[in-house]
């Protein structure tokens, strides 16, 4: 696709490509009722569609029937869009294309799932739309069973059985050179600075045991062997290993106060 030049009828190379500030006024005058504005403003909004279409390629969809659908995802875009929230427009564009074309996939693909799935699915996927006007927040799934009135459980096995598998090098978004990829969006819960710091506090604290409480804490801690398979091993007491792995903790928690 990307040597392509015409795409759904559309010349891609002369699609134009406007400012920021531009398109901030382009919508304005597009929120007032100018036609002309609405028309520039979605010309100038194809690439957006076009760089979504390009993280779908080879998901077994047609790419010209993509973009056509993922125009469909814009305009519902342009007609929701509150431009007195301080939220750029691409990125409320983004997810409402991205939206649209994974539908026509689901609709389109090969794997069949049940008639009942779907349509919860679908009812979900339209609270889910409704629920999002009113809120910039993503909407949780109590929230969307709740307005559809349906268990959470059934509503989630629906979702799952309808959407499709993503790799985390996915691309999200390209602006120029900057691609966003699934990953990026990704939050680390684990490997936080906190975490990070303690980690090296714990090790720096390791240092100070002597090899043989050090030896015990790994063989307890990391290798899950109770304190008589560590007396059976290194041929001391129960009692000893007890005494020792005290001791070692004792050290531990003193060196991170």
């Amino acid at each position: 696709m990307s040597s392509r030049v015409s795409i759904a009828g559309v010349d891609t190379a002369k699609l134009p490509k406007l400012s920021g500030k531009d398109m901030e006024e382009l919508m304005i005058k597009v929120k007032l009722g100018d036609e002309n504005a609405r028309e520039q403003f979605i010309i100038a909004n194809l690439r957006l569609v076009l760089s979504v279409v390009h993280r779908f390629c080879g998901k077994g969809g047609r790419a010209d029937d993509m973009f056509q659908v993922g125009c469909v995802g814009l305009l519902k875009a342009i007609d929701n869009f509150d431009n007195s929230l301080n939220v750029k427009f691409s990125t409320y564009a983004v997810p409402m294309i991205v939206g649209e074309i994974r539908r026509y996939l689901r609709d389109n693909s090969s794997v069949r799932v049940s008639r009942s799935l779907r349509d919860i699915a679908y009812k979900a996927l339209q609270a889910k739309e409704e629920l999002s006007k009113n809120s910039f927040e993503e909407p949780t799934i109590e929230q969307i069973a709740s307005k559809i009135d349906m268990p959470v459980k059934n509503v989630t096995f629906a979702l799952d059985a309808i959407s499709d598998t993503l790799s985390l090098n996915d691309p999200v978004y390209t602006d120029g050179a900057d691609t966003i990829h699934l990953l990026d969006q990704i939050a680390d819960t684990k490997n936080t600075d906190e975490n990070i710091f303690e980690n090296l506090s714990i090790k720096d604290a390791i240092k100070t045991l002597s090899p043989r409480e050090r030896e015990i804490l790994m063989m307890r801690y990391y290798v899950g062997k109770t304190q008589t398979e560590v007396s059976q091993e290194i041929g001391i007491s129960q009692a000893q290993v007890s005494r020792l792995e005290k001791n070692a903790l004792k050290v531990i928690k003193e060196f991170l106060i």
